[in-house]
């Protein structure tokens, strides 16, 4: 049975004067009711009245400061200050006047956001590539439409577009602009919405042009082969591989590289850039190279500086003698903005509703959009004509009789009859009567009647014609055709973002400029590490230890060499002499657990040192056993830092040892016994977490205690402790190596 719902009982409070009635009261809500109510409504609102475009191209906020503009008459007149288009487009738009200029500003020319800026725009309108130049107060700007912006609202007074009641139902704003060319794809678009965003890149206008015919022509037509990528006001460099392109093409998602575009100067030693991909600034670029040079990774920079001027872009890096630029080029690349993705999600409002297209799904949305445009045209210019015919086949039956008409006119009594009077004497409607009765008397002459009558047969023709328009798709087609012609011509231009194959790029990794030098490295029992340098281990005095810790591993090395830190719990941790600063012995040094952020409660129980991953490793377990697995087992490809499953975990680990080629060991074992072996009768195992292979044997509540590398005279007779045959349990020891010191 369902629950039975709670009665909520609501305690009645008194009326105190000054506080509103029932303030304080906890009222339960349904969580899920809640979010539908308040929060749907709002995430609705961004996703269809704010953030995603829609198939003209234009976000709302973009399409009410355009026609705002329209009817302000700056297509054809001269520039106005932007503070008067801000606060006449504030009718249309309820958002302040600082978001409505910041939109402003976008897609003005000065900006250089756009690929084809509609607005051209007069004084200091900052730069899209740079986070520092600001653009200037609106009351300081000037602006007008830019040419193009003719192709966005032709015929948009002959009801191509619906239109709507603004905020307040004080005047009619469209819901779309009639673009002659599929704006959506010509400049670049990004929108965040709730639960979904938008990001469209630019290509440029003859070839989007060219490809939108080329697709009405032909329906399967491959469009990278007049749309082979797109194209950036900033220019630079598009790493183009096909397949990538293939695939954004076909679903409206991917993401490509850009580069930037630079110059060397061999005169001056420095690098010029030019152009800078269009996701990034110069002042991020610049910030970049600065730490990396600060930090040692990038040693060929000797100064970076913004040049940008009336020019335009330019950043310069001046470099140290005897610097590849080319090389140099290709670390910036990997480590830099120099070379950043642009992510692709053509999300486009269809009809109200959001949806993530292809290219070419794209296209033939706005290729039906534009159809319905020319046919709501055509379909206004026919109801003109047809109106104007019928009201020449009215004044056609009054050169009839011209005088009957004015007898009519000056033997009615009451002007209300005038009309009436005409439609009996002439037999025609009462459209066409107001229309005979409204004509000056100064054109009641036979000249007059016959040269308007004249024009019935060219209406005639041209109704026809528009009636042919309406009931032809393929004429429809071609009028779109035409239109993307005529725009290519007037507003194409060359495209700015250059081609570099990704076949032709060698993928070089960026080489860490690591300062190498001798240094000696040092590692405790109790997970300490230091890397001193011989000079400085020459000056010191005793190494500083914590009590009871002793050094277990000292290496001679490099600042480039490999450190392999084992754990207790069967991890390695990776790193480089090189992250250690240099210290002397009279510090305790780096303690390894935190420095490599292990896990809580986990130890450093072994350090390794390698160049090349050569050798291998003996892991020497408390049930007797030894692994021999090869170093070159913990290489990997990319720099990981943390390895799991270094070892196995079924016994113990006693001790782990490097070897560089085959060597003796002694096992030393609870019960005093010992074994000489050598590691050549231990098969290796390419898997890390192998078990090994039993070497010594112990009688019951016994196992290995300890294992040392031997050496000459470590043990009196060493043939006492060898065996032929493994496992064995080894032997005991003479009665005077008892007492030896080791």
């Amino acid at each position: 049975m369902p629950p039975k719902k709670k009665n909520i009982k609501v305690k009645a409070v008194p009326k105190i004067k000054g506080v509103i009635e029932g303030a304080g009261l906890v009222v339960e809500q349904k969580v899920a009711s809640t979010i539908r109510e308040n929060y749907m409504p709002y995430a609705m609102s961004v996703i269809l009245s704010r953030a995603i475009p829609e198939i003209d191209g234009f976000k709302p906020s973009h399409r009410k400061l355009l026609y705002t503009m329209y009817k302000m008459g700056l297509l054809t007149s001269g520039k106005t200050k932007s503070a008067n288009i801000v606060g006449q487009t504030m009718k249309l738009n309820p958002h302040g006047d600082s978001a409505i200029y910041e939109t402003m500003v976008r897609l003005s020319r000065g900006n250089e956001a756009l690929l084809h800026p509609y607005i051209d725009s007069k004084g200091n309108f900052g730069k899209a590539y740079s986070r520092d130049m600001a653009f200037a107060a609106s009351r300081y700007t000037e602006a007008k439409l830019d040419d193009i912006a003719k192709e966005l609202f032709r015929d948009i007074d002959k009801n191509t577009v619906d239109f709507v009641d603004n905020y307040d139902n004080t005047m009619k704003e469209p819901t779309l602009l009639p673009a002659t060319f599929p704006s959506v794809l010509v400049n670049a678009n990004t929108g965040i919405a709730v639960g979904m965003a938008s990001s469209i890149c630019s290509f440029n206008l003859r070839e989007i042009c060219e490809t939108t015919i080329a697709l009405i022509k032909d329906k399967n037509h491959d469009i990278s082969e007049t749309l082979p990528a797109p194209d950036f006001i900033g220019g630079g460099m598009i790493v183009y591989d096909k397949d990538i392109f293939d695939e954004i093409y076909r679903t409206g998602r991917g993401s490509f590289k850009v580069r930037c575009k630079y110059s060397y100067d061999k005169q001056s030693n420095c690098i010029d850039i030019t152009s800078i991909p269009p996701t990034t600034t110069t002042e991020a670029i610049i910030e970049k190279i600065i730490d990396l040079a600060k930090s040692g990774k990038v040693r060929e920079v000797a100064d970076i500086r913004d040049e940008t001027g009336l020019d335009g872009l330019k950043i310069t890096i001046d470099l140290k003698r005897g610097v590849d630029h080319e090389k140099l080029m290709n670390k910036l690349y990997k480590t830099t903005p120099l070379e950043d993705s642009f992510g692709c999600n053509f999300n486009v409002l269809i009809n109200g509703s959001p949806k993530v297209m292809g290219v070419k799904e794209l296209l033939n949305e706005w290729i039906a959009f534009r159809a319905d445009c020319i046919k709501r045209r055509t379909q206004f210019d026919l109801n003109k004509k047809k109106e104007k015919l019928h009201l020449l086949l009215g004044l056609a039956k009054i050169l009839i009789d011209i005088d009957k008409a004015i007898k009519i006119v000056r033997e009615t009594e009451e002007e209300e009859e005038v009309v009436p009077n005409l439609m009996i004497g002439f037999g025609i409607d009462r459209i066409q009567a107001e229309y005979v009765a409204e004509i000056k008397l100064r054109h009641l002459n036979r000249e007059y009647i016959l040269n308007r009558t004249n024009e019935t047969q060219q209406l005639k023709d041209d109704i026809q014609e528009l009636e042919g328009i309406i009931a032809s798709s393929s004429k429809i087609r071609n009028i779109i055709v035409s239109e993307l012609k005529d725009v290519a011509n007037k507003y194409g231009q060359s495209r700015r973002s250059m081609l570099i194959y990704k076949n032709d790029i060698e993928d070089v990794e960026p080489e860490n400029d690591i300062p190498d030098y001798p240094v000696n490295l040092f590692f405790t029992k109790e997970g300490y590490f230091k890397k001193i340098t011989p000079q400085s281990l020459r000056m010191s005095g005793e190494h500083k230890l914590k009590e009871d810790d002793e050094i277990v591993t000292q290496r001679e090395g490099f600042n480039s060499t490999e450190l392999l830190f084992f754990s207790d719990r069967c991890q390695v941790y990776k790193s480089q002499a090189c992250e250690f600063s240099d210290t002397k012995a009279s510090v305790l040094g780096d303690f390894i657990p935190v420095k490599l952020s292990m896990d809580e409660g986990e130890n450093a129980v072994a350090m390794i040192t390698t160049k090349d991953y050569s050798g291998y490793l003996l892991f020497f377990y408390k049930n007797g056993k030894v692994a021999k697995v090869p170093l070159s087992s913990y290489a990997t490809k990319t720099k990981r830092k943390k390895l799991t499953g270094a070892y196995s975990d079924v016994s113990p680990l006693v001790d782990i040892k490097y070897i560089e080629e085959e060597s003796d060991f002694v096992l030393y074992a609870t019960s005093g016994r010992r074994l000489l072996f050598n590691s050549a009768s231990i098969n290796e195992k390419t898997s890390r977490t192998t078990q090994g292979v039993a070497v010594m044997k112990f009688k019951k509540g016994h196992s290995l205690q300890e294992v040392k590398r031997y050496k000459e005279g470590l043990l009196i007779n060493p043939a006492r402790y060898r065996s032929k045959t493994l496992p064995t349990m080894g032997a005991n020891p003479l009665p005077n190596e008892e007492q030896m010191e080791f």
